[in-house]
């Protein structure tokens, strides 16, 4: 079976699927969502510390 010169498969020339711009967007969004999800992680472990930490009303 011979392969035709136009069937490179994976190892062709690559084409931009996106502009700079959306991945630029696309990274920012999830740099802020991974922020904003160690900071509610971190409240979430000092409230358990803090609520753990009092005495249960008798």
């Amino acid at each position: 079976m011979i392969r035709s010169p136009g069937a490179a498969g994976f190892n062709g020339r690559s084409a931009p699927v996106a502009s700079s711009r959306l991945r630029n967007a696309v990274a920012a969004s999830l740099a802020i969502g991974s922020l904003s999800l160690c900071v509610i992680l971190t409240l979430t472990v000092l409230a358990t510390k803090v609520s753990m930490a009092m005495p249960i009303p008798a």
